[in-house]
């Protein structure tokens, strides 16, 4: 009697409804929508040269030859150019994306991992646990991000592991305050009253009925991260507290490119280039991203 019972509580929680979006849908609209199209090109472009930069690639990375230092970019084989060192940029650039984008999945998924688990025990739970979180968030807040970085990384120390973790630890406040609003909207809904009457579990309501319709926000917010992550890490590494040589970093051969702006201003423009398509693709993507599960906008 007590299996029987069982079994069709269980039948009953798996039949209320899940108002997630569907991803065939999903991807549908996202087809129909150029912002979504154009920054997912320069996306592809990005990841496309990281994942074969060894194939695509002209020359090796570390290599230097101080006698070929500086030459103008299509010198001498140097499709870019070289650095001080005599290292081709190019090659160089090429690899440094492998380091933008694991430093800003790596950190975006920290922060998210952090972020979206508070923000659904202070929205679903609320009283005394919802206000201590949200202080927290608070006090976050009250520090300008970047000086909130530096400081971090200063104290940890130079290298791609702490920075992944100085981004991971100053991030993590967006998602918390999103999720948590969107919590307390649909924890009121009438199917998260019925999974609790049936005799769901919290676990269970928070994680199979309520997350999925958090995840549009979610996902909006990572791939808008993904793009402020980047600058974040070239700006550590433009300072000197992010990659360290003889690693590639588009930030770092940036801010040693300024020393040669009068006669080799190449080192500085293509690095910057860099950053700013790979960033303009996420924020497109993002944009897009918002628009089509904007349901105002979708109504409109």
């Amino acid at each position: 009697m007590e299996l029987s019972n069982q079994v069709q509580t269980e039948k009953k929680t798996n039949s209320i409804p899940n108002k997630g979006f569907k991803l065939k849908e999903f991807l549908f609209l996202i087809t129909k929508s150029k912002s979504v199209l154009i920054g997912g090109i320069f996306i592809l472009i990005v990841v496309i040269c990281a994942i074969f930069a060894p194939i695509i690639s002209t020359h090796d990375p570390y290599e230097m030859n101080m006698s070929d230092r500086l030459l103008t970019p299509m010198e001498d084989g140097h499709i870019l150019g070289t650095d001080q060192y005599g290292r081709d940029l190019f090659t160089r650039i090429i690899y440094g994306a492998r380091v933008s984008l694991e430093v800003g999945l790596v950190s975006v998924v920290l922060a998210m991992i952090i972020g979206v688990t508070l923000g659904l025990i202070s929205g679903y739970y609320g009283g005394w646990i919802d206000t201590v979180i949200m202080r927290i968030v608070d006090i976050f807040l009250s520090f300008p991000v970047l000086l909130l970085a530096i400081a971090l990384v200063a104290a940890l120390g130079p290298g791609i592991e702490n920075v992944i973790l100085a981004l991971g630890f100053v991030y993590w406040t967006n998602y918390a305050r999103i999720v948590r609003a969107n919590v307390l909207a649909i924890k009121e809904e009438e199917y998260i009253q019925a999974a609790k009457t049936i005799g769901s579990n919290d676990f269970r309501i928070i994680f199979y009925n309520i997350l999925p319709n958090c995840l549009a926000p979610i996902v909006v917010v990572a791939t808008l991260g993904l793009g402020t992550a980047i600058v974040s890490e070239a700006t550590l590494s433009f300072l000197g507290l992010g990659i360290q040589p003889p690693e590639s970093s588009w930030g770092w051969t940036l801010a040693f490119g300024m020393k040669f702006i009068r006669e080799a201003p190449h080192l500085s423009i293509y690095p910057g280039l860099a950053i700013m398509f790979t960033v303009l693709g996420f924020n497109l993507l993002g944009d897009g991203i918002r628009d089509l599960t904007d349901s105002k906008l979708k109504r409109n």
